[in-house]
């Protein structure tokens, strides 16, 4: 079979091979899936250079998300069923940019029928993350106003659409006319292109100085920062990730006089240590993406051959929504 390996440290463009290896069989506990669809996310990125806090062996095979259809299932395993179409997170050092892939029989979730292959493999993680953050950690609650930061990326576009259904409102803010028009078509109530624009105005403005009750940062950086100054009494921070390349030193002393509340979300761990609640939140997105309020934003459905440069740019921040590589 066909698959991406990274043979050293680097850039996605330098680091990434395309090349021929064995087939794998799957062991107790496994399934084997052919690759249908992988979402790229920011984390491959990381993972090529070594940012990541995973570091698989090398070589290894990026894509940690994909929509696969089982074609084998290991000694002990009695479901699901050959040929059913699945989605799953990719057990690495074997990611989702190859043609198939072995992953834990555990973690295989049905795909929805309401989603092509392409956006059943982009709601995994990032609609998981947004679900766990905006109801399980902050616990959005209908009228509250929510800040997303990179509204029309992977992770922020999903939140985007959480909030909607949560009966929020909504405040996305992008970078560029572009994201802007993106973000908006997601359903922001109030979009801040963050070149052209204070954020922190218009925050206070539409709250009339309250601030926002929820912000959904995956972000960081100054991003992190200047929310500070515009969140709410009682507010909540969601720290989802560093896409800006900075970690940002919260001041505490600010957090007290404040009262807001700085909360951290590393989704993985739920899959670990809560996956009960995974399959959960999947139920709920499931629904939502039968009844409408939730359709993953694929900007570009992509060939295997063009993975690494899929990887490049959105790491570069150059896209919008979501690329997803069809093997």
């Amino acid at each position: 079979m066909k698959a991406w390996r990274v043979h050293h440290i680097g850039e996605p463009r330098e680091a990434m091979r395309l090349d021929e290896v064995p087939t794998p069989e799957p062991g107790p506990g496994q399934v084997l899936l052919r690759v249908r669809a992988a979402a790229v996310n920011f984390p491959d990125a990381m993972l090529c250079r070594g940012e990541y806090q995973v570091r698989p062996p090398l070589p290894f095979t990026p894509g940690v998300e994909m929509c696969g259809e089982v074609a084998a299932l290991g000694p002990g395993v009695t479901g699901p069923g050959t040929g059913a179409r699945v989605i799953s997170s990719a057990a690495l050092p074997g990611g989702a940019f190859a043609e198939y892939a072995l992953v834990p029989a555990a973690g295989v979730l049905p795909a929805p029928e309401a989603l092509d292959d392409a956006e059943a493999a982009a709601l995994h993680i990032a609609y998981q993350t947004g679900w766990f953050g905006l109801h399980r950690r902050a616990g959005l609650r209908p009228g509250e106003t929510l800040l997303v930061h990179a509204a029309a990326g992977g992770v922020g576009s999903a939140a985007v659409q959480l909030g909607k259904a949560a009966g929020a409102t909504v405040i996305g803010v992008v970078g560029g006319p572009d994201k802007a028009r993106a973000a908006r078509e997601l359903g922001a109530d109030i979009v801040v292109d963050r070149h052209a624009e204070d954020f922190v105005a218009v925050v206070k403005e539409a709250t009339a100085g309250r601030g926002a009750d929820v912000v959904y940062d995956p972000v960081g950086g100054d991003s992190y920062t200047r929310s500070t100054k515009c969140i709410a009494f009682e507010g909540r921070i969601v720290v989802v990730g560093f896409a800006g390349g900075t970690v940002p030193a919260p001041g505490l002393n600010h957090a007290l006089v404040k009262n807001y509340s700085i909360l951290g979300l590393h989704w993985g761990l739920y899959a670990v240590r809560d996956p009960e609640a995974v399959r959960h939140a999947h139920d709920e997105l499931t629904r939502l993406a039968s009844t409408g309020p939730v359709r993953p934003l694929v900007s570009a459905r992509l060939p295997l051959a063009e993975a690494a440069d899929a990887v490049a740019r959105v790491s570069e921040g150059l896209t919008t929504g979501r690329l997803v590589v069809l093997p």
